[in-house]
């Protein structure tokens, strides 16, 4: 199939619009939850949205429109058992990560078993992405992008230095708060891109590969966004011509230039 073929399908080009919109703000949030050894929390809430949206399909509701407060609340819940508890990020995550993956079995035993409906969204689909999940998802990237825009030197700051930046008058709480939310609104997004199962690579792997060579903040945050929109288009274009499965494609090729930057950053 020549190059220029592939953008004559409507539903390829619904889904590189979606795709990369979801993947550059994963690409974005991944380096600050990365760079403040959070980068689990993706894989954690991946989880509790597997709980989530077998819930959805349950009770016959959009699995998107169940998963967001569900995992907005559990994110929060993350934060909070790590600020009031002597629990480290990861024990906290661990925590709500195995509930949400407990309940999404038992929800499913309830209904009768994994149906196909729940296996699309556990390994993602994003060549079936609708009209109405492409302005979704447009719609609450944008929302994303202006919040970490208006919030950009406080995150900054707390990133590299949180209790300094508690010193200098940031209110961390609020702004840590703010940033898990948007993981949460993130994870939702991207498990109909790569599933639930590989949605946290979608926010690790680009944030990693560009800290091997970013030289600044900004830069990483750029290099990140390139890799991962990059990704995206290869990924979904490979998993086309060849019939693999999109979502794991899409992670094989972060993962092929994660290779690439970590044998030739010297390059660089």
């Amino acid at each position: 199939m020549n190059i220029t073929d592939f953008f004559y399908y409507r539903f390829i080009i619904r889904a590189l619009i979606a795709g990369s919109f979801i993947a550059l703000i994963c690409s974005i949030l991944g380096v600050l939850l990365v760079l403040r050894r959070l980068s689990l929390i993706g894989d954690g809430l991946a989880h509790v949205t597997f709980g989530s949206v077998a819930l959805g399909l349950l009770i016959r509701h959009h699995p998107i429109y169940v998963s967001l407060p569900i995992i907005m609340a559990s994110s929060l819940g993350i934060l909070k058992l790590t600020e009031k508890t002597k629990l480290y990020g990861d024990a906290a995550i661990g925590i709500v990560s195995s509930l949400g993956i407990a309940s999404g079995v038992l929800i499913a035993s309830i209904a009768g078993g994994f149906n196909i409906d729940l296996f699309s969204y556990l390994f993602g689909n994003i060549l079936a992405i609708s009209n109405s999940e492409v302005l979704i998802s447009i719609s609450l990237s944008m929302i994303i992008l202006f919040i970490i825009s208006f919030f950009y030197n406080e995150y900054f700051s707390a990133t590299f230095d949180e209790e300094f930046a508690m010193v200098s008058g940031v209110n961390t709480k609020r702004i840590n708060s703010i940033l898990v939310l948007m993981t949460g609104l993130t994870v939702v997004l991207a498990m109909r891109i790569v599933g639930i199962m590989l949605t946290s690579a979608l926010l690790i792997f680009p944030a990693v590969t560009a800290l091997q060579i970013a030289k600044g903040f900004k830069n990483a945050l750029i290099i990140s966004s390139i890799i991962a929109i990059f990704s995206v288009i290869v990924g979904t274009y490979i998993s086309f011509i060849i019939n693999l499965p999109t979502g794991a494609t899409i992670v094989m090729v972060n993962f092929v230039i994660f290779i690439f930057i970590f044998l030739f950053k010297n390059v660089f």
